[in-house]
């Protein structure tokens, strides 16, 4: 029913504390522990040391500062992952990020800036934006 890579990214990424699924909107503040998948629309912002899983077709539209994110779908806004960020096709991230990890698979489309650093934080994506 949700297929081989919906499979990989639970077992990646641990067991799901929450779900927003197709056909649902959200707009707000989000925070979790572990692992919430997103399916549906979010607009918003999102707080968590956990790992925050953006399925194909979702939409969000969101500040994030998380531990991990996974992508698939469409996302813009900025993200500070302070462990990782994935992108994976069909996956089209809009916005400046900052991770220490940053998979961007081919097929993925990325417009905006990055900032590597040890510990990614909304400190790291100002300070990027000033230099450009």
């Amino acid at each position: 029913m949700f297929g081989e890579r919906a499979i990989k990214e639970t077992s990646s990424a641990g067991s799901m504390n929450g779900l927003l699924e197709k056909g649902c909107e959200f707009e707000g503040k989000l925070t979790f522990e572990g692992t919430v998948r997103i399916h549906g629309k979010f607009t918003g912002e999102i707080f968590s040391e956990g790992t925050l899983i953006v399925g194909e077709g979702a939409e969000v539209d969101a500040k994030m500062e998380v531990g991990s994110v996974v992508i698939h779908g469409h996302v813009s806004g900025t993200i500070a992952a302070s462990d990782r960020i994935e992108m994976h096709a069909p996956a089209a991230v809009r916005g400046d990020i900052s991770t220490q990890t940053l998979v961007i698979e081919e097929g993925v489309l990325f417009e905006g800036s990055c900032a590597m650093a040890r510990q990614a934080t909304v400190h790291n994506l100002e300070a990027a934006a000033k230099s450009y």
